[in-house]
């Protein structure tokens, strides 16, 4: 693809996030999915409008494009997204299978306008005994048997 394609896919998500926070869905990020040269979704951030904190632009957009294109696999998809994606829309992008991340704005850019996701990298980087918000392991045995039964299952669709 060309970069001159890229500035306009690019242009396309910060066009987005800026009516999105104009319009009041949300907050000033957008995202869009391309592929093969063409525009499958779009989409603003919409956690305030929606009381969805995971209605992040880029996760919208991704839910978006799975729909139009009746898939969980967006392999051979590119994303664009205004600005530098959050620990949960880098993963989401990753669970996507998307070939391509482009972004504009970076996390310490969007930190000056108050989203700073730096307590979440950094959080994520410690053991997890050692977080803020310590996770509590519970019925691990039971959990592992439908584990067992998931790969027993000769119909299941894998992910």
């Amino acid at each position: 693809m060309s970069s001159e394609n890229n500035y306009k896919y690019m242009l396309s998500a910060i066009k987005k996030a800026e009516e999105n926070f104009m319009s009041g869905n949300g907050g000033p990020f957008g995202a869009v999915v391309v592929r093969d040269g063409e525009i499958i979704a779009e989409a603003g951030n919409c956690v305030t409008s929606t009381n969805d904190p995971t209605a992040h632009a880029e996760v919208v957009a991704i839910r978006e494009a799975c729909k139009k294109l009746g898939t969980f696999d967006l392999s051979g998809c590119e994303i664009y997204a205004s600005c530098e994606p959050c620990p949960m829309c880098l993963s989401a992008v990753m669970w996507a299978r998307i070939g391509k991340l482009f972004y504009a704005a970076n996390k310490a850019d969007a930190s000056l306008a108050g989203f700073d996701d730096e307590l979440f990298y950094t959080e994520l980087a410690l053991p997890a005994d050692q977080r803020k918000l310590k996770p509590i392991q519970l019925l691990q045995e039971e959990a592992v048997k439908v584990f067992d039964k998931w790969n027993d299952k000769m119909d299941k669709v894998p992910y």
